[in-house]
């Protein structure tokens, strides 16, 4: 089985929840997207605007300011990166930089022009469930079943992007662990992800340092204290194969992901 790519998380916010101002500045967000590149990334996941909750919008033209110039850097560095953006006007504008993927958070349900700019770029398109911003999610948690009813949901957000000619083997899912989800939620996914596997499309895991992760630590523990939580699911996501994990930091991922290719080839004769 096919190891996880690591996705690199790259913050070009003042407000992140786990890192939020550490790389805020062009110079400092480049250095450090080439350093999670020789750490092991595959993909460098830079973000111009927080998800984290009750984080407000910010605009578009903001949102391009952070990230264009890192992309392009990035990119002219041989770093492949992807955009994490729910506009679909910095989906192009990061397309036109050189970024190789679309991480949409909100599935194409923020941006009604969002499908078309997928299917114009034809590039990769991870589409997470989603059901509300940021300020409203909390209040969306509401499930009859949770796996059955994202499973669902993905599966509607499927159906619209192609009917905008979004190309099925350019898609990628991603569960939504925290978003408008609680903790049982996120443990009822990560248990059941080959039901959301079985839609057909490659899947990504993004629990890095997510708060459901901090109720195994201290309670003064900081975001950072969850890597070793984050490198589990990891390992975890690998036996489930899944396509990527998402995480905040490289090298404890790909240690637990050196494990797994160890205990792999253990099982070799």
């Amino acid at each position: 089985m096919a190891v996880p790519q690591v996705m690199g998380i790259l913050n070009v916010t003042p407000d992140s929840f786990s890192d939020g101002g550490q790389f805020e500045h062009v110079d400092a967000a480049i250095a450090r997207g080439i350093e999670l590149r020789n750490q092991g990334a595959d993909v460098v996941d830079v973000g111009g605007e927080s998800t984290r909750p009750g984080a407000e919008r910010v605009s578009a033209a903001a949102e391009q300011q952070r990230v264009i110039p890192v992309i392009k850097a990035l990119t002219a560095e041989g770093v492949t990166v992807s955009v994490d953006t729910m506009n679909a006007e910095t989906a192009l504008a990061a397309a036109e930089a050189g970024a190789s993927i679309i991480n949409d958070v909100s599935g194409g349900l923020a941006d009604p022009d969002m499908y078309r700019t997928v299917a114009e770029t034809d590039l990769l398109y991870i589409a997470m469930h989603w059901r509300g911003h940021s300020t409203t999610m909390g209040q969306l948690a509401h499930y009859d079943d949770v796996v059955a009813d994202v499973r669902r949901e993905l599966k509607a957000r499927l159906a619209e992007m192609m009917v905008w000619g979004v190309k099925p083997t350019r898609v990628v899912l991603d569960p939504g662990l925290g978003f408008a989800k609680d903790a049982r939620h996120n443990w009822a996914l990560l248990a059941r992800i080959d039901e959301i596997a079985s839609l057909g499309h490659p899947v990504l895991i993004g629990a890095s340092r997510k708060r459901f992760l901090a109720k195994m630590l201290p309670t003064d523990a900081p975001p950072a204290d969850r890597d070793l939580a984050t490198a589990v699911i990891s390992n975890v996501s690998a036996e489930a194969g899944m396509w990527a994990v998402r995480v905040h930091d490289v090298p404890s991922t790909q240690v637990a992901l050196s494990v797994y290719r160890a205990m792999q080839k253990g099982k070799k004769r």
